[in-house]
């Protein structure tokens, strides 16, 4: 649930822009963090349970949810350094356009 939610907070938070006038596109950007915090928590858990099902004698049944976990993580931290990267550029391209 924490893969699915760090790919999911960015887009959500980018869709919803286009429903409210007071919460601009460069707002959405406050979600990172929140994005970051899933998708490390999702990486963590996922290789917690993939070390836990290696410990048994056999494999566990949960080791598909934990490979996905650990994919939607891992990609839902890229979403969020995407995220990162395009208000960084944008902070530089509003302020070279000041001087």
């Amino acid at each position: 649930m924490a893969g699915l939610g760090s790919v999911a907070t960015l887009p959500v938070a980018i869709y919803l822009t286009r429903f409210s006038s007071s919460y601009e596109l460069l707002h959405a950007g406050f979600t990172i963090p929140v994005g970051v915090a899933l998708g490390l928590l999702a990486v963590i858990l996922g290789r917690r349970s993939r070390r836990r099902s290696a410990l048994r004698l056999g494999r566990g049944d949960r080791d598909w949810a934990a490979r996905a976990g650990v994919v939607l993580g891992l990609l839902g931290l890229g979403l969020a350094a995407a995220g990162l990267v395009s208000i960084a550029v944008y902070g530089l391209l509003e302020y070279a356009g000041t001087r």
